[in-house]
């Protein structure tokens, strides 16, 4: 049986050093919003090769879109919509949705807990899924930075998605840990360890197919479900990733901080 738990040092200074970068870059780049945020103008053409083209304007480069606008008709380009949108995500919504991921994440506490009869499990979850929206934010504003990749209402579809997927996966090596702690004696690293290497292949496999999916989308689904698909890819890594390396270690750690208190 490997010794999982050995290595979990490493496991939380290789989370800790993405999750800086990413604070890091939040805070001096900040993200490039979409014009779900702003508004602006979109803008879709079809060349003649039988490409579709598409741009999307914040209001200020009205200018700019239309000097576009003239080179696509210039060269024969169809031009298949060229008009102004307002904000669909407004400052009311952004408010709903905060709240909205508090009150999960607050209920998603309480039933690990309650299911585990254990806090420790509840908050250890719940430390592992602000992990993941942590790291896709920060990966993103990098992204954006770099790339110019966008932060719009598919955006928060995607990460509303691997919230989900990063607390099943969770729960899953919590739920072997449990069954574990009945059938035999031994300390929570113990079974840790077994627990991680009884359900490490099921849930590489798992992602994997995943994963190889949201690249294919990436390479060939167009513009439209690129940064779409890039976003579901950074939160699947990641919640592979939290659920045995961010979630088990803090669980682990925190069993064995408590430990020594009650001896001292």
């Amino acid at each position: 049986m490997i010794n999982w738990m050995k290595y979990r040092w490493l496991y939380l200074l290789i989370s800790g050093t993405v999750l800086i970068a990413g604070i890091f870059s939040m805070v001096k780049w900040g993200f490039k919003f979409g014009i779900d945020f702003t508004g602006g103008i979109v803008a879709e053409y079809k060349i003649k090769s039988g490409e579709t083209k598409i741009f999307r304007y914040s209001p200020a480069e009205s200018s700019e879109a239309e000097k576009t606008r003239s080179q696509f008709r210039s060269q024969g380009a169809i031009e298949i919509r060229f008009e102004n949108v307002g904000p669909s995500i407004g400052p009311e919504l952004i408010k709903k949705t905060v709240i909205a991921l508090t009150v999960s994440a607050s209920l998603i506490l309480l039933w690990v807990a309650y299911q585990f009869k254990s806090i420790k499990f509840g908050i250890s979850a719940t430390l592992a899924t602000l992990h993941d929206s942590l790291v896709l934010l920060g990966m993103f504003s990098l992204f954006g930075h770099f790339f110019g990749a966008e932060v719009d209402f598919l955006f928060v579809t995607a990460m509303l998605t691997i919230l989900s997927f990063s607390v099943h996966d969770t729960i899953v090596v919590y739920d072997r840990i449990r069954e574990s702690q009945k059938k035999f004696s031994g300390n929570i690293y113990e079974l840790a360890n077994k627990a991680l290497s009884e359900t490490m292949v099921r849930s590489l496999n798992n992602s994997f197919t995943i994963m190889f999916m949201l690249i294919a989308l990436i390479l060939m689904g167009g513009e439209t479900v690129k940064w779409f698909s890039v976003a579901l890819l950074v939160g699947t890594i990641s919640g592979t990733y939290s659920s045995p390396f961010v979630a088990v270690p803090i669980l682990v750690t925190w069993d064995e901080i408590q430990k020594k208190f009650k001896k001292n």
